[in-house]
């Protein structure tokens, strides 16, 4: 169905090979435009993001569900319900 693909790196201008097996992976998950990048450039860019290999700011929240205390990785706004892991997870899988 898939066949490997001659593509060219739009910051480094070489080119790479994009796999029959790497467009069907692209495939499954609904992505519809090919990699611009090649493998070394995306890593590069990766690697040099602010925050690449920095620990996560985390808060501590108490559930507005259980009460039970637990940490987020996000500000709470304090105008909305904050759940733990465990409910979060529940409420999710009530919806679908």
């Amino acid at each position: 169905m898939y066949e490997d693909k001659v593509l060219v790196c739009k910051d480094c201008g070489n080119e790479f090979v994009w796999t029959a097996g790497e467009q069907a992976f692209y495939a499954e998950r609904g992505l519809q435009n090919a990699p611009a990048r090649c493998r070394d450039c995306r890593q590069a860019r990766k690697a040099n993001r602010p925050d690449a290999g920095a620990p996560r700011q985390m808060y501590d929240i108490v559930c507005s569900n259980c009460g039970k205390q637990d940490q987020v990785s996000f500000q709470p706004r304090g105008d909305a319900p904050v759940y733990c892991r465990e409910c979060f997870a529940a409420m999710r899988a009530q919806r679908g």
